[in-house]
């Protein structure tokens, strides 16, 4: 039985940290016989997961122009065409808005606006001349896009402007065979939210805003971007949400999480 992604090939973005979101799918990917290209900052990560895979890396800061246009010229050189291109990048900034800094939102504006605007114009460019089977375009995006949460403003905006932009890619290239959608995971344990996952407490301030019962892991965000760049995939300009119905319920909220927090603190000075 050959897998899902058999003779196809995929660039994997934001893949430079150990067992993060983007290092998953691209073993995903691979193991459904994709030839995978991973890239990021870290080349010591980068060069033991394509040797894990089977696959390459390529050294590449999404906030530089010159750096993803190479990229992707280097991967489209490298695997013959690009059938799937994913951007796992992203910053969890926690600020809130009058407390936020001319310098971090200069860097979330470099990595979540400015930073997803080359990717896609890089992997459009390419893909616009692959003929008209295009290809398959994933932006990660966030559930609390669709679920607000305190604090998150500048967060919020960019991951928004980075639907939007995902929006415009498959009005205005759809033609050309691309697709082009974002998959949104809601609070996943990753290196990005360790700190976070070991708060007691934390984790139950969530779990009941979310209706099949869990928190959504890597995994359903690695499957939701498998199904994407399959053939069987007849979807586009849209915003997948594979984190269990969290959106029906909303995230909780500041006053909510300060209190599971305050109350599992409270169980283990009484314990």
């Amino acid at each position: 039985m050959t897998g899902q992604l058999q003779g196809k090939t995929a660039v994997v973005l934001g893949a430079a940290s150990k067992d993060n979101i983007g290092q998953t799918i691209a073993r995903l990917f691979a193991r459904e016989g994709a030839k995978v290209m991973v890239a990021g900052r870290n080349e010591g990560v980068l060069a033991d997961l394509a040797a894990e895979i089977g696959g390459s890396y390529g050294l590449c800061d999404i906030t530089s122009h010159s750096d993803v246009h190479a990229l992707a010229a280097r991967a489209s050189s490298e695997l013959g065409r690009i059938d799937a291109a994913i951007n796992c990048t992203g910053w969890g900034l926690l600020s809130n808005l009058l407390e936020t800094t001319e310098e971090q939102l200069d860097q979330i504006c470099d990595l979540q606006f400015k930073g997803v605007h080359h990717f896609l114009q890089a992997f459009v460019k390419v893909m616009s001349e692959q003929g008209p089977t295009g290809g398959s375009i994933i932006s990660l995006s966030s559930a609390t896009t669709r679920a607000l949460i305190n604090n998150h403003a500048a967060y919020i905006g960019t991951k928004r402007a980075n639907e939007a932009m995902i929006e415009c890619v498959a009005n205005d290239f759809g033609h050309l065979g691309i697709k082009a959608n974002t998959v949104s995971p809601a609070f996943t344990e990753s290196p990005m939210t360790e700190a976070a996952f070991q708060t007691p407490g934390l984790v139950d301030a969530f779990l009941p805003r979310y209706p099949l019962g869990r928190l959504n892991t890597s995994d359903d965000v690695a499957q939701a971007c498998l199904w994407l760049s399959t053939d069987n995939a007849f979807v586009t300009g849209q915003h997948l949400q594979p984190n269990g119905g969290l959106t029906l319920r909303g995230n909780p909220q500041a006053k909510d999480i300060e209190a599971a927090v305050g109350a599992a603190m409270a169980e283990m000075q009484e314990g």
